[in-house]
């Protein structure tokens, strides 16, 4: 077996077998298969497609490359939950207290932000002294004690994904379904869960832009689940508009402890409630999802989700003081209202546009090695569907950069559209489809 004949295999429209695959990702692993020629490999699985069956090889065999984390002793159903991305997403900083406080483990490792999509690692690093970088015995023992440990990827899991992510980049082909899928897959499964919830957001905030790819990158995923023998539910989440209000590192902290004290967004509760709604069902904790509701909600109202959060935070260090009091937490120079320029209802806020405004003024990572600037993003002030009178703000900057405010006063007017019809639009629901 060589590397050059299973690429004339997929280049010819021919199944690989999971020996080749396995050859493959061994080989491109250790470096022993070029670049070259696994983007030769990469654009033919691009351009032909591959089988349930290959994708599910591919998938296991890069969640093999490295190390694979073991959650059995946490019981037999391990629950993960996964977002592939937005722009104010904070699920998982408020899902994940509240299903801790319900006694389920909660054992979250979490990526970092890239372009206009926010990482969670991040996030949780604007409160002082958290440490996101805990080794995996302490991380362990952080979910024994508490019940919760929401960390970013320190164990050299899935090292081929990593190799094939960055190659899929350089060469445009990263919109696969199949590569797509064995990318979220191969971590997920070398995350060390059987169970899994996915929230994958559709829009223009979103990898996947419009339904019928999500529903497809869904459906792919699930396939992968059950031969790989994971559970997994699919929730799809509208991301056309931010998220929440919050859109910035810190910011979107303050949003999440107030809804984790009952001050909740309408769209971030429905994605809150649905996402946990499975993960207490996939646990063996409740089969009925609107009762797993309620019993999420109840934990917000009584106080045991804003506790687990606070427990979490001090287990790793971090300063509880601002949490209790999210005023202290950093803030920017400069704080700024943008104001409407006409009367009418808001019929757009473009999430995509959104976030790569708050990368420009220092929110985001336009690449890997940029420095983050925990403190400024825009906190909006309205909602698609609301009424909007001439000088309402529409929102606020937060930014510590004086030459960049009129730009991104201007861009922010620009994106939040204003129609002139005089009656609200309905509020849709940001919940599209369940798929499991």
């Amino acid at each position: 077996m060589n590397i050059l004949e299973i690429i004339e295999k997929k280049r010819d429209k021919k199944e690989l077998n999971k020996k080749e695959i396995e050859f493959f990702i061994n080989g491109y692993t250790k470096g022993e298969v070029t670049d070259y020629q696994a983007a030769a490999l990469i654009m033919a699985i691009y351009i032909n497609g591959m089988t349930p069956e290959e994708t599910t090889n591919l998938t296991i065999s890069m969640s093999q490359s490295g190390d694979v984390l073991d959650l059995s002793k946490f019981g037999k159903n391990v629950v993960d939950k996964h977002s592939t991305g937005g722009v104010g997403d904070k699920v998982s900083i408020v899902l994940l207290p509240i299903i801790a406080s319900l006694g389920i483990p909660v054992a979250k490792m979490s990526g970092r932000g890239l372009g206009h999509t926010g990482g969670t690692a991040d996030k949780l690093e604007s409160i002082p002294g958290y440490k996101t970088d805990i080794n995996m015995d302490n991380f362990i023992k952080s979910v024994e004690n508490i019940g919760i440990s929401m960390i970013t990827q320190t164990m050299n899991l899935a090292p081929a994904d990593k190799k094939i992510y960055a190659l899929r980049d350089t060469i445009s082909c990263v919109e696969s379904i199949p590569l797509i899928a064995s990318s979220i897959m191969s971590k997920k499964i070398a995350s060390g869960a059987n169970k899994l919830v996915l929230d994958v957001t559709v829009g223009n905030g979103a990898f996947m832009k419009d339904i019928e790819h999500a529903n497809e990158l869904s459906k792919t995923m699930i396939e992968i689940g059950k031969l790989a023998g994971i559970e997994t539910v699919c929730v799809l989440t509208d991301m056309n508009e931010p998220l929440g209000y919050a859109i910035g590192n810190a910011l979107e902290i303050k949003e999440a402890v107030q809804a984790l004290k009952g001050d909740i967004p309408k769209d971030l509760k429905e994605v809150v409630l649905e996402c946990g709604s499975y993960m207490i069902k996939l646990a063996g904790m409740g089969n009925n999802i609107e009762e797993n509701k309620n019993r999420m909600l109840e934990n917000i109202r009584n106080g045991k989700a804003y506790k687990k959060f606070l427990e979490m935070v001090q287990n790793q260090s971090g300063d509880i003081t601002y949490i209790e009091n999210i005023d202290k937490l950093e803030k920017a120079k400069m704080i700024l209202p943008v104001y409407a320029n006409k009367d009418g209802i808001i019929e757009e806020i473009n999430a995509e546009e959104i976030g790569k405004l708050a990368c420009k003024i220092g929110a985001g990572r336009v690449r890997k090695e940029d420095i983050i600037d925990k403190a400024v993003g825009i906190v909006l002030n309205k909602k698609v569907g609301d009424i909007i009178k001439r000088e309402d703000i529409l929102g606020y900057i937060h930014i510590n950069k004086k030459e960049l405010v009129e730009d991104a006063k201007q861009q922010l007017i620009d994106i939040v559209k204003i129609s002139e019809k005089t009656l609200p639009l309905d509020r849709k629901c940001n919940i599209i489809a369940i798929h499991y």
